[in-house]
């Protein structure tokens, strides 16, 4: 497919090629990822075992679940995946990412199907997951309602649809661009658009038009004192997850 096929923004590609060689570093340019992570995991892997009844406890609780991670980047969410015994692909449309994760991945022992392209050329190929994660990514397409097609097209019936982005006010203004990419410089400035947030409103509507049933939403909220992220379910105001069903 071309890119002119495809809801992939070059623009937006551009940025995180140029950071690529970055991914695995906790101080580098992904460190608000790097922290965000637990949180990211911790409410993933919750929902994905109460969707398919696995006992976190078990050693390999997603064995014979089959998870796409789009818009991968070096692998931060599918390497724990794998390890916690799913059949992983990793897809990102930034090209550089791909050698970085799969070198990653091989110097951990794990067996992770890396590739370069997008969901639209993935789902025109009838690829099949039993989960999409779609994290940090829908902020940065060119046509949302178009991607999300794309990855409702990607999932079985019953198939879960796990969605994080940023919402669109003034405070996220605030936090997501005046404080993380120019105060604390945690993300190169012009990471983001304010602009092309999505209100969780919004999304659960978009979610809708491309045939997901929403079933759950809640917001990632950081600790200046502590230092960390937790999940809340009232405050949705900056960073949020949502969590999805495809019907059937």
């Amino acid at each position: 497919m071309t890119v002119a096929e495809t809801t992939v923004n070059p623009a937006e590609i551009a940025k995180f090629e140029a950071m690529a060689e970055e991914w695995w570093d906790p101080n580098g340019k992904f460190k608000p990822l790097h922290m965000l992570n637990p949180c990211r995991l911790d409410y993933i892997t919750t929902q994905i075992a109460a969707e398919f009844r696995r006992d976190l406890a078990t050693p390999k609780p997603f064995d014979g679940l089959r998870i796409l991670d789009i818009g991968c980047g070096g692998g931060l969410l599918c390497e724990p995946m794998a390890r916690l015994g799913a059949e992983v692909v990793g897809a990102d449309a930034a090209e550089r990412n791909i050698p970085v994760a799969r070198v990653h991945a091989a110097q951990s022992g794990l067996d992770i199907d890396y590739r370069h392209t997008t969901a639209e050329a993935m789902a025109a190929a009838g690829e099949q997951f039993d989960i999409v994660l779609n994290m940090e990514v829908v902020e940065h397409v060119a046509d949302p309602l178009a991607y999300l097609t794309a990855c409702q097209q990607l999932l079985k019936p019953g198939g879960l649809h796990l969605c994080s982005t940023i919402n669109r006010n003034p405070k996220s203004y605030v936090m997501a661009i005046v404080g993380a990419e120019y105060v604390m410089r945690w993300l190169p400035k012009g990471t983001h658009e304010w602009s092309k947030f999505i209100t969780p409103d919004e999304l659960f509507d978009l979610m809708r038009q491309a045939g997901l049933e929403p079933v759950d939403r809640k917001g990632y909220v950081f600790n200046p004192l502590g230092w960390s992220w937790s999940l809340s379910d009232r405050d949705l105001s900056v960073n949020y997850v949502t969590a999805a069903r495809k019907p059937g």
